[in-house]
């Protein structure tokens, strides 16, 4: 009886164990519809801009950052310091942080002088789930056709970035 017990109580237990994690199920959006997220961002002047805004036919970056982050301070200015190597996509910077923290960021770096840089804010956070961002930065690249082809968390080296591009 007792065997009977056990069986029934912990055999259930024991083969769930032994089954597929879910977060080894887990695959984040970004990578199950392979598009650039569909979330609504806000620009500088406060107007709506959507994936369907970017230019056709042009690679897009995706550079999810954080205002309060020093790679992602760091990472923009290799950017823009090398803004000529990045001249045939489109560089669509969002952050997940009130239009007004974005707009001091914007200011800051001059963003107005770069016009393949589109800088946008999505203080609702759904980008990063979109993304499932764990770390800052977050570099999402896109070929022309606007489909996936290489995601990177934290750091990145711009020639490495920009061998997809």
């Amino acid at each position: 009886m007792r065997r009977w017990l056990f069986l029934f109580l912990c055999l259930p237990v024991m083969l769930k164990a032994q089954s597929v994690t879910p977060s080894a199920a887990h695959v984040p959006p970004y990578k199950q519809h392979n598009i650039i997220s569909p979330v609504p961002l806000t620009l500088y002047n406060g107007q709506v801009f959507t994936k369907n805004d970017l230019p056709k036919n042009k690679p897009v970056m995706v550079f999810l950052f954080s205002v309060e982050c020093d790679h992602c301070a760091h990472m923009t200015e290799d950017i823009l310091k090398n803004i000529s190597k990045f001249g045939k996509s489109t560089i669509l910077m969002v952050t997940p942080f009130k239009l007004e923290r974005m707009q001091t960021w914007y200011d800051q770096y001059h963003i107005r002088n770069y016009p393949n840089i589109i800088m946008a804010a999505e203080p609702t956070r759904q980008i990063a789930y979109y993304y499932d961002l764990k770390n800052f930065p977050g570099i999402y690249i896109y070929d022309k056709k606007h489909r996936l082809v290489a995601d990177y968390e934290g750091t990145v080296k711009l020639d490495t970035l920009l061998k997809h591009l």
